[in-house]
């Protein structure tokens, strides 16, 4: 038990011990929301003042219409975290909010809008969003029930919440900026490894040595979630999954159509490509895998090869004349070695650095949680 939950539960005991009241938000705080005014982005002028949405900043103004500490909860459109947890920004100052975000002002006799904002990042609004547009109606928001125990035990909840943010914000900068550090080093010791060998190795095209194969399209109703394998199509995430596969695993994917054209990736099981990407499978002379981190060397030079007219599209004969270092297949393997403990490191999420960052928001999230359940006060 820390100093400071010692102190929270003394004052529980002292001044709620048969419990605490939920009370709705309605009664809690002001709602501002007939005070909001959209603005269309052709009219709006550049300045600067914040204009909120229903998830953050959109743009800055060269007006306000507020001035103070608000509380934005998102009305519609991006109202709902991936927790059930509804969309909420901090904002203070001389701000512009539109009809997209919810406004909550404090009052101060009943919670402190800090308070609030934490006790609000607890609930679950999943079975009130509705409508085709996600959408927390006012009626919806003024009924949300929260925890209200006296103002001094939400002072207290307030301080160690905002230490524990401000701890926490540290700590992920610093993490962050060692995980930017490791991508730095982790594509140093790319291009040193592959890009900067072509002395050493023989070059040849990619079209040479290899198969760039072309997926087959499926229509929409035969991509059903209990399916086995994903399917790829101009993107790096599935579209949809089907009962068979067309490519097996270990291979090179190329995605030639839409925003992502010319984006490398990979995948470790078998799938089904599409039109909308090429893939590379293991040769006699290359490694799929290795192919994989020459062609990231290259990302750029494959992204220039994208035709802009109408719908971005990679041909794949750009692709197959893109030279890269060929290595004798032990080399191959030894680089692919040395790159796939570099890309654990720094990409994948359940361990290192990225699985620090995620442990430390679930350590706040913990506390948080503990901090604001409270035994129920019946009257």
């Amino acid at each position: 038990m820390t100093k400071n939950q010692s102190k929270i539960e003394k004052l529980i005991t002292e001044l709620c011990p048969n419990g605490v009241e939920f009370l709705e938000l309605g009664d809690v705080v002001e709602i501002l929301d007939n005070q909001r005014k959209p603005v269309s982005k052709s009219q709006r002028t550049g300045g600067q003042y914040p204009y909120y949405g229903a998830n953050g900043i959109q743009d800055y103004v060269d007006d306000y219409i507020f001035d103070g500490t608000f509380l934005l909860l998102g009305e519609d459109g991006s109202v709902i975290n991936k927790d059930g947890s509804p969309v909420l920004n901090w904002a203070t100052g001389k701000i512009w909010v539109n009809n997209h975000a919810h406004i909550l002002a404090e009052k101060r006799e009943m919670a402190l809008l800090r308070y609030v904002y934490f006790a609000l990042s607890e609930i679950d609004v999943t079975k009130v969003v509705k409508g085709n547009i996600p959408k927390i109606t006012q009626q919806s928001l003024r009924s949300f029930k929260i925890p209200i125990p006296p103002l001094a035990i939400q002072q207290e909840i307030v301080k160690i919440l905002d230490s524990f943010t401000e701890l926490e914000a540290e700590l992920e900068a610093e993490l962050e900026a060692e995980l930017e550090a490791r991508k730095k080093q982790y594509e140093y010791y790319r291009n040193e490894l592959i890009a900067n060998n072509k002395k050493e190795f023989e070059n040849k095209k990619i079209g040479e040595i290899t198969n760039v194969m072309r997926g087959r399209r499926l229509t929409k109703n035969k991509l059903l979630d209990n399916n086995k394998y994903p399917v790829y199509h101009g993107g790096l995430n599935p579209i949809g999954y089907y009962d068979k596969s067309n490519r097996n695993a270990n291979t090179t994917m190329i995605i030639n159509v839409g925003a992502s054209a010319g984006t490398v990736g990979y995948s470790s099981i078998g799938f089904w490509s599409s039109d909308g990407c090429y893939c590379i499978e293991h040769s006699n002379v290359l490694i799929s895998r290795y192919v994989y981190y020459a062609l990231l060397c290259q990302q750029d030079v494959m992204k220039a090869k994208v035709r802009f007219a109408g719908i971005p599209t990679l041909d794949a004969k750009a692709v197959e004349n893109i030279i890269i270092p060929t290595p004798p297949l032990f080399e191959q393997k030894r680089i692919v070695l040395i790159l796939d403990k570099f890309d654990a490191l720094v990409n994948d999420i359940s361990i290192g650095l990225p699985a620090e960052l995620k442990a430390r928001r679930q350590q706040y999230e913990y506390y948080r949680n503990k901090l604001l359940t409270f035994k129920e006060f019946k009257k």
